[in-house]
């Protein structure tokens, strides 16, 4: 806090670029060539998406193909073998490592090679490679072999393990499918066929997770590395706290409200809880909050970017494709259980504040709204931007190129926000450095994929599934997300969603429900993981910056967001959620559900107004429930929706009751 101005300042972290470094000291060595050139193709590659955009796009297969081709290098080279990181020396005077360090350096060399030998194979006459599908070569079989390993090990250095065993066992299972037991058992698939649907068609590798990736998701990540490197985060923690900070428990809400803008421009909970939690966790524990529930409350916002319109986590552009409908259409289903979900979060940040008797933020001590805005509300613009070509009808791809342009156009209208040739170069370089993961995580998807096709493996798990739960809709929903947690715990949202969709929603959808319900139950489950034990990256990020115990803080983000647990059953029963039918039931059903999660809040708070007993706290719960209780379903010979209303009413008398004592009390004071 500043001692001339006595306000709450925020100190924003930019990592630094290599392309920065480069400029400032300049080491000339094996490593900084390798990272240097890592950073050159990273630039070049987010140009070419740009002139792609712009242009349109080249034949599918030459294109996909380059860009994997490309990401592939990338991930090899940025996570090399036996070092650190792409920018740690090949060989140190007098380590005994060196050996082991200069065979990984030409290991990565061989893989590169390997890759573009692989690609310069594909594209070199890519009609007539296309014609030898179902005519294989003996070299078309040993080169998608190849690639089906380079993926693998690209994922094992980029995404984790975790995914490389799931994809190798789907991968296995159709080469050896009569080795297998129970519904697994089958016929195997051969090595050629396996390698024409993996390799030489567009319903493996190089199917719709990697269409999507190359099309959509690297242009909205540039869009958001653009948006970050103007000072859009220092923006929207400004702005947030300027609109919340002098109320009830202030500091929660603007984390929770500043997590969101970020959240909606990055795709990484993790780095969200770093750029916001540094700030609002600190500052959080200064006015009174509880450690654990500062670290909870960050955590819980950041994670929430994912599912928040109108950029979205990079499976919301795969739900589109896989529903062959826009992304508007995906974006404007995903508002109101967004909405839903950071309500939530408000309501127990508030809730905590009141029975803590947690004081506001003087407003002498916060920026001022005008101001905040005065200095950044060009960046909303380009937001704007996006979201009106989204809306009139321009492809995803194309809505991001005009966002891109209108966001570095618009970034010199203020000094603070201008970006220089460096930070735009850096904002190219980091946006497809981020993109590599993804790409990775979405060829390798797109392994399983193809596995479960070719092996026949989807229509038996899907029936399998379906006698498993009985049939029951409440059963199935409990199989897939628990399915989904689990696989999220050592997979990226992108890579749950994907497998999730794949084996398991068209159960749901056999049974009766809505398509885009089902696949966002997917997504949400697929997001979820970040903050449920055991393995919960958020939390465990927050809980380092609060110095809090990591498995503690999890099990306080599985209460703190409750709702991203809840709302996904919420509109598998009641699709009106989404949009699905009738305004006047999206309305009904949006303030029921939300009366219900205040409802919750109170009941796992335990305030209200004044502390809550047991007996309350199960009266409130047992409210929570049944204004919760989808309106299709009955129960014990009661509609749907007059259950809602009589837990609506239920919890609205509580809550006068509790006015009534509290403001007794008061006059007694």
């Amino acid at each position: 806090m500043s001692e001339q101005t006595n306000r709450i300042e925020y100190h924003e972290i930019k990592e630094p670029s290599f392309i920065e470094e480069m400029l400032r000291d300049r080491r000339w060595n094996l490593a900084f060539t390798v990272a240097l050139v890592c950073s050159v193709i990273s630039v070049s590659l987010a140009i070419y998406h740009l002139y792609v955009a712009a242009y349109g796009t080249p034949e599918s297969r030459s294109f996909r193909s380059v860009h994997l081709t490309v990401m592939l290098v990338l991930a090899i080279l940025i996570n090399p073998l036996f070092r650190k990181s792409s920018r740690d020396p090949v060989l140190l005077p007098g380590d005994p490592m060196n050996g082991l360090r200069a065979g990984g350096f030409a290991i990565d060399m061989v893989l590169v090679l390997a890759a573009l030998f692989v690609q310069v194979w594909t594209t070199w006459d890519v009609n007539e490679f296309h014609m030898r599908y179902g005519e294989k070569e003996l070299p078309d079989l040993i080169i998608g072999g190849i690639l089906i390993a380079l993926v693998l090990e690209a994922t094992r250095r980029a995404v984790g393990m975790a995914m490389v065993c799931v994809t190798g066992f789907f991968l296995i299972h159709s080469l050896y499918a009569n080795y297998f037991f129970s519904f697994f058992y089958g016929p195997p698939v051969r090595f050629g066929k396996f390698i024409d649907t993996l390799f030489m068609s567009s319903d493996g590798i190089f199917g719709i997770p990697l269409h999507v990736a190359a099309t959509y998701i690297v242009l909205f990540i540039i869009f958001g590395a653009l948006l970050i490197r103007s000072g859009a985060g220092r923006f929207f923690i400004d702005l947030a706290v300027s609109l919340t900070g002098h109320r009830t428990g202030g500091p929660a809400k603007a984390a929770t409200v500043a997590s969101g803008f970020m959240g909606t421009v990055s795709g990484s909970a993790v780095a969200n809880v770093v750029t916001t939690g540094s700030f609002t966790i600190p500052l959080m524990k200064n006015l009174g909050y509880r450690a654990r529930f500062a670290a909870a409350v960050e955590a819980c916002a950041s994670s929430g970017g994912q599912i928040t319109p109108p950029i979205m986590g990079a499976a919301a552009f795969i739900i589109a494709e896989f529903l062959e409908t826009s992304y508007l259409n995906v974006i404007v289903a995903a508002a109101i259980p967004a909405f839903l979900y950071f309500a939530t979060v408000y309501f127990m940040v508030d809730l905590e504040a009141q029975k803590h008797g947690i004081a506001n933020i003087p407003k002498e001590r916060l920026p001022r709204t005008m101001e905040v805005l005065s200095g950044g509300w060009h960046l909303l613009l380009a937001l704007a931007v996006l979201i009106t070509f989204l809306m009139i009808g321009y492809t995803p791809m194309k809505s991001a190129f005009w966002g891109i342009l209108a966001l570095i156009g618009l970034s010199f209208i203020n000094k603070g926000t201008r970006m220089s040739p460096a930070d735009l170069l850096a904002a190219f370089e980091s946006g497809v450095k981020s993109t590599v993961p993804v790409t990775i995580a979405c060829a390798c998807a797109g392994i399983i994929i193809g596995s479960v096709f070719v092996s026949g493996l989807g229509l038996k798990f899907t029936q399998s599934v379906i006698d498993l739960s009985g049939g029951n809709l409440l059963a199935l929903l409990a199989l897939t997300a628990v399915a989904a947690i689990i696989l999220g715990m050592g997979m990226t949202t992108t890579a749950v969603y994907i497998t999730v969709a794949a084996l398991i929603v068209p159960s749901l959808i056999k049974i009766g429900v809505n398509p885009i319900a089902a696949h966002m139950f997917a997504f949400y489950f697929g997001v979820v993981s970040s903050i449920t034990p055991p393995v919960a990256l958020a939390s465990f990020a927050a809980a380092a910056i609060a110095k809090t115990p990591p498995m503690a803080t999890a099990v306080e983000c599985s209460k703190v967001g409750i709702a991203k647990y809840l709302v996904p059953f919420a509109f598998v029963y009641n699709p009106s959620l989404l949009f699905e039918g009738p305004l006047w039931m999206t309305g009904y059903s949006a303030v029921l559900v939300l009366i219900g999660l205040w409802v919750l809040s109170t009941a796992l708070e335990g305030w209200l107004h004044g502390r809550l007993g047991t007996a309350g706290r199960a009266l409130m719960l047992a409210a929570a429930i049944a204004t919760l209780w989808p309106p299709t379903v009955e129960l014990l010979g009661l509609p749907g929706w007059g259950i809602s209303l009589l837990g609506g009413s239920v919890a609205m008398l509580m809550l006068l009751h509790r006015r009534r004592i509290a403001f007794a009390a008061q006059a007694a004071e």
